[in-house]
């Protein structure tokens, strides 16, 4: 008899998502279609409009993918060359690309050890002269403390743009994050909580005047056609991908609500487990990922037996981005944020996720931590 391989289990399956919307997503599609109206169509302005609404804000702008909304955002807030712009040293690396690609210089200040987000009492040792905003990231979907950043910002006379590529749903103290800064910046990249099939943006403001220079931006420098006032992006949220994201928006509260209690599980079953911690379970937090830290050097060594066991993990992020090629050598080394590379390493987490396949991890877990230790 032939032994069979295990069960493969994704770090996330959209498969489930797909199977249950898919009559309503094609014909989304369809209409699309018959409209024929591709770019800057019907479905964007309908869903700029749906999603304003569901996060409580003025304006949201589409745009191209979450990096151009950061980008978009600091160049309406007036931000580059000579610039600086402080945020953490443990995010993806589009974070700080943003501020490099508008000419300022990313400053960057630890982590907090136990959100794994900027650490808010470390901003304004790092503020100088030259510092125009703080962009936090509310990494995993975990919000920063916004209170105390805005605080900050406040105090200095400086911009906040709220980096929440992965917090889409998150609330700071029942506030939407992305509505409480300057701008918000989200992505609709398909792994995302709210995600699209295929790249989308958008940025969210309450400030009109930077609404009217963000959607300029994103066409070219232009309010008019043909009538170009500076240089700008080629960054439109596509008609089909706003059309997507128009059936799937009502589903995000149930979706994250599920997100939590996956979350609350497998703290629930990782519970005593030497070795392993597991995050908070803050109010508001929308679990974007499930990221454990795998203590004394055997996060790789646990990633490895737990694909042999055909469990899906992701390490979210190996380099923090002030030691990737870059930016290295050009900062000092960042303490939490290194052991953190060094040791996050994110579980299957969805809205497709049952209860079965998350008993089925944290057995394999389990089994890992519990032969390691003898």
């Amino acid at each position: 008899m032939t032994a069979t391989a295990p069960l493969q289990i994704p770090i996330l399956d959209l498969k489930p998502e797909i199977d249950e919307l898919r009559p309503e997503i094609m014909a989304a599609i369809g209409r699309v279609l018959d409209r024929t109206d591709f770019i800057m169509g019907e479905d964007v302005h309908l869903f700029e409009a749906e999603v304003a609404a569901y996060l409580g804000v003025k304006h949201a702008i589409g745009v191209n993918s979450g990096t151009d909304a950061l980008v978009i955002a600091l160049r309406a807030l007036g931000i580059g060359p000579g610039d600086e712009v402080i945020t953490t040293p443990f995010t993806f690396f589009a974070t700080a690309e943003s501020i490099s690609m508008v000419g300022a210089k990313p400053v960057f200040v630890d982590i907090d050890p136990a959100t794994l987000n900027l650490n808010p009492e470390l901003i304004e040792a790092a503020i100088t002269p030259a510092t125009r905003a703080i962009m936090p990231v509310h990494l995993y979907g975990n919000p920063v403390d916004m209170t105390r950043v805005m605080e900050i910002a406040h105090k200095h006379g400086l911009k906040v743009v709220e980096d929440c590529a992965q917090s889409f749903g998150a609330r700071w103290q029942g506030t939407q994050t992305g509505t409480i800064g300057d701008f918000g910046a989200y992505s609709f990249f398909p792994s995302k909580n709210l995600g699209a099939y295929g790249d989308g943006g958008l940025l969210a403001t309450n400030d009109d005047a930077l609404a009217d220079t963000a959607r300029m931006l994103r066409v070219h420098g232009s309010r008019k056609k043909y009538h170009n006032e500076t240089v700008g992006y080629n960054s439109r949220l596509d008609t089909m991908q706003a059309a997507i994201l128009r059936v799937k928006l009502p589903h995000i509260e149930k979706w994250n609500a599920h997100r939590r209690e996956v979350a609350r599980q497998y703290n629930e079953g990782l519970k005593g487990i030497e070795g392993i911690v597991t995050p908070e379970l803050t109010d508001g937090h929308a679990f974007h990922q499930y990221t454990v830290r795998v203590q004394s050097g055997r996060r790789d060594e646990v990633q490895q037996k737990l694909a042999a066991h055909g469990i899906g993990t992701m390490i979210y992020y190996p380099i923090p981005q002030d030691e990737l090629p870059i930016y290295k050598g050009q900062y000092p080394v960042y303490e939490h944020s290194s052991l953190a590379a060094q040791e996050a390493l994110s579980l299957p987490i969805g809205p497709g996720l049952d209860a079965a396949t998350q008993q089925r991890v944290l057995k394999s877990v389990t089994l890992i931590f519990t032969s390691i230790q003898q």
